[in-house]
């Protein structure tokens, strides 16, 4: 039997990291608007001018 070793051996997926990260501010961001956030606002909060602009947008 394989017992996993003692320590820091924790395995991050800094992908999945930061797309939780997005999706919490766009929370934070959806929970303080009065009204329903427009489409050019949730691209703000998530960035998507400065990823195009870094040649890394989809």
């Amino acid at each position: 039997m394989r017992v996993a070793p003692v320590g820091g051996t924790a395995v991050q997926d800094h992908v999945a990291l930061a797309e939780i990260e997005l999706c919490g501010e766009l929370i934070i961001a959806a929970s303080a608007a009065r009204e329903r956030l427009s489409l050019e606002c949730i691209d703000e909060v998530l960035r998507v001018a400065e990823e195009r602009e870094r040649g890394t947008g989809r």
